[in-house]
C-alpha cells in the first residue's frame, strides 16, 4: 500500500526492478510528494486489479485484492511454495485496525476484506502482518470476525444516538477477543469509529 514505510525505498531500486503494486495504490502515491517532480520514476511501472502471478516454480509469487480495508489498495501476497502469506498492514495481529480514510480505507467494508481474504486463500500456513507477529489462518478469520463485530457495535451506538467521542469512550474489546488491544496508532479506536460514523451516515 501506499504508506511511506512501505514505498520509502523504492528510489533504492535500480532502473531494472519492476516495481508493482495495486492500482489503487499507484493512485494513492502519485498524490504524494515522495513521486513528485523526477521521483516520478519511483512510481510502479506494473499494477494489477484482482490478481497477478510473478515468476513461476518455486519462485511464484501471487498477488491479491480483496478490498478496502487499512487503505484502498492493500496487496496480499502469496507464497505458494512457502505455504506463507504476507498481509501488510491490513492484519494488524490482536490490535484495533488501523484505517486510512484519507488513502481510500474504509471501517465498514474492513471485514468484508478480511473475511474475503480468509476464505479465499488456501494452501497458507504462516501469515505475515505488516507491523505484529506470525500468524495462522485461524488468527485471520478471527480478526474478520472482530472487524465485524466492532461495525456491529458502531451500528447500535449510531441507532443509540451517541456521539463519536461518547462511542469511542465506551469501546471495549468483547471479552470473547483473548489478547486483543487497542492501537493508539492514526488516531487509535476513535478515527475508526470517525470514519465508520462517516460512511454508515452517508
Amino acid at each position: 500500500h501506499t504508506h511511506g514505510d512501505h514505498t520509502g525505498s523504492n528510489e533504492f531500486f535500480p532502473p531494472t526492478v519492476d516495481i508493482v503494486a495495486h492500482e489503487n495504490t499507484k493512485a494513492n502515491m502519485e498524490k504524494m510528494d515522495a513521486f513528485k517532480g523526477d521521483k516520478v520514476k519511483f512510481l510502479p511501472k506494473k499494477t494489477y486489479k484482482d490478481k497477478m502471478i510473478l515468476g513461476k516454480g518455486k519462485d511464484e509469487i501471487d498477488l491479491f485484492y480483496f478490498g478496502r480495508a487499512h487503505t484502498s489498495g492493500d496487496t496480499w501476497v502469496v507464497f505458494p511454495s512457502l505455504r506463507a502469506m504476507h498481509a501488510g498492514d491490513a492484519f494488524a495481529g490482536k490490535n484495533t485496525p488501523i484505517i486510512d480514510a484519507n488513502n481510500g480505507g474504509s471501517a465498514v467494508e474492513y471485514a468484508k476484506t478480511l473475511a474475503k481474504a480468509s476464505s479465499s486463500i488456501k494452501n497458507v500456513d504462516t501469515i505475515l502482518t505488516g507491523h505484529s507477529t506470525l500468524m495462522t489462518p485461524a488468527d485471520l478469520k478471527e480478526y474478520a470476525d472482530f472487524n465485524n463485530d466492532f461495525l456491529t457495535w458502531v451500528q447500535g451506538e449510531i441507532k443509540a444516538g451517541k456521539t463519536v467521542d461518547a462511542a469511542a469512550a465506551e469501546f471495549k474489546i468483547p471479552d470473547k477477543y483473548k489478547g486483543y488491544s487497542v492501537s493508539t496508532f492514526l488516531g487509535g479506536v476513535k478515527n475508526n469509529v470517525q470514519i465508520a460514523f462517516n460512511e454508515l451516515k452517508k
